[in-house]
């Protein structure tokens, strides 16, 4: 078993011939030997001898041929899927789709998916995409796919029918929490070309960066992004907002990259399964490209999985302040086996832990500082503290204090636009100061 492990194409902490099948008991058993619960081989006798007699009666009475492949391919399917929500067999076309997403180029509507009590739930709409763009949010309950129900449908399936060729249409009904009625979306199918790392300056001083999934590029983008922001500013950054909201995840690697490059040492995540290959332990090593200036992440129930194990690592090596709502809480670990040139095994073979020992399965990341998402008026005094001269329309001026006012205004542009990273960016002024404050003490 473990020489297996060692042809894993990949590890994934992700919200879609070769198998041999062992001889049944024949129907001249004898009934010592049929009514027994294994052989000496450990396997079950009954239970195998029960799917032998349904498939040869399916072949036999079913309504319409159906052929071998077809049978063994849903038994395997079945097998699999009723493991666990991230576990599946992929055929090879699944396969196929999977080594091209993990490269960040493909075709589709751009929502990450997972199964979820028979239907489809949205795990994240992908920044830039048909998706985001019309609106599709974190939480959405797929009803149906082009006037198709998607009950019991089956998570790759449904994947496949969201997917085709760009220019084409794909009608979505969704059911959205909070909403009395189901919502009708018509989205046009794109090449979804993920850049998964996205950056810019918030104001002198303090950075930005979102990264939107964990790819194989994702570590080194992390690293020339934060190399670009220190030329904008002229000087290391004072601070920088890491925003991982609606980040589903990706490669455990590259959680492990991301983490790592703002930390010197420490643990990062262990994993444990059943077998001695799936314990494994990732530590830090020294390189800390902000040089210890404070980071606030910005979370909320879009954060899955791989963007949770970079929450969890920063948060419990005392790296950063966790801002948002509660992650998603995917703690699981999927490995990839390869069962033949074109299929493969997607099966959850470990749990994985942050550095203080926490599983976060079904549980996800608590903030240090909970800040809900709100919609901000423009109108005066939006719930900000007393209404001020500034506040008024047509105010003079300060002929003194221009670029206070500038400040002002993109301050509140953001709040507008982006409550939380508003809060999250004052947060962030807060602990750079504090750090200053503490570096100059020590000088």
């Amino acid at each position: 078993m473990k020489a297996r492990y060692r042809v894993v194409l990949a590890l994934l902490v992700g919200l879609g011939a070769g198998l041999g099948i062992p001889s049944a008991a024949h129907a001249d058993t004898p009934p010592a030997a049929a009514s027994g619960t294994k052989n000496n081989d450990g396997l079950p006798l009954k239970e195998l001898r029960t799917f032998v007699e349904v498939m040869q009666r399916i072949k036999q009475d079913y309504v319409e041929p159906v052929s071998d492949k077809t049978l063994l391919d849903n038994a395997i399917k079945g097998m699999v899927t009723g493991l666990d929500p991230h576990s599946a067999y992929l055929d090879a076309k699944s396969y196929k789709q999977l080594r091209i997403d993990t490269t960040g180029k493909f075709g589709g509507l751009g929502i990450v998916v997972a199964a979820d009590k028979g239907f489809i739930k949205v795990i994240s709409p992908i920044d830039g995409t048909p998706a985001q763009r019309a609106g599709i949010k974190a939480g959405d309950i797929i009803i149906r796919i082009n006037g198709t129900s998607v009950r019991d449908m089956g998570l790759d399936q449904a994947v496949q029918m969201m997917r085709g060729k760009p220019g084409s249409t794909v009608k979505l009904e969704i059911a959205r929490p909070g909403t009395a009625k189901p919502l009708n979306f018509t989205l046009k199918r794109e090449i979804i070309k993920v850049d998964s790392v996205k950056s810019r300056m918030l104001e002198p001083g303090f950075g930005y960066v979102r990264i939107s999934s964990f790819q194989s590029n994702t570590t080194a983008d992390l690293q020339r992004a934060l190399r670009t922001l220190d030329a904008q500013n002229k000087a290391p950054l004072k601070g920088l907002v890491l925003d991982l909201r609606n980040n589903p995840g990706g490669l455990l690697n590259a959680a492990v990259g991301v983490s790592n490059t703002f930390l010197n040492k420490g643990l990062i995540v262990y994993t444990k399964g059943r077998i001695a290959d799936a314990d494994r332990r990732f530590k830090a090593t020294a390189g800390d490209l902000l040089h210890g200036a404070p980071i606030v992440v910005l979370v909320n129930g879009g954060t899955a999985s791989a963007a949770e194990i970079v929450s969890g690592a920063l948060q419990d090596n005392h790296r950063a302040i966790i801002v948002g709502t509660r992650t998603f809480g995917k703690g699981s670990v999927q490995t990839i086996l390869p069962l033949s040139r074109d299929t493969a095994l997607k099966i959850t073979t470990a749990l994985y832990y942050t550095p203080d020992g926490r599983s976060i399965q079904a549980k996800g990341i608590e903030p240090n500082i909970v800040i809900k998402p709100l919609q901000v008026s423009k109108t005066a005094n939006p719930g900000f503290g007393m209404l001020h001269e500034a506040d008024l329309s047509g105010h003079l001026q300060n002929p003194n204090a221009k670029g206070a006012d500038a400040a002002s205004s993109a301050e509140t542009g953001l709040a507008q636009r982006d409550f939380q990273l508003y809060e999250a960016l004052t947060v962030l002024k807060s602990l750079a100061y504090a750090h200053q404050n503490t570096a100059a003490a020590a000088g």
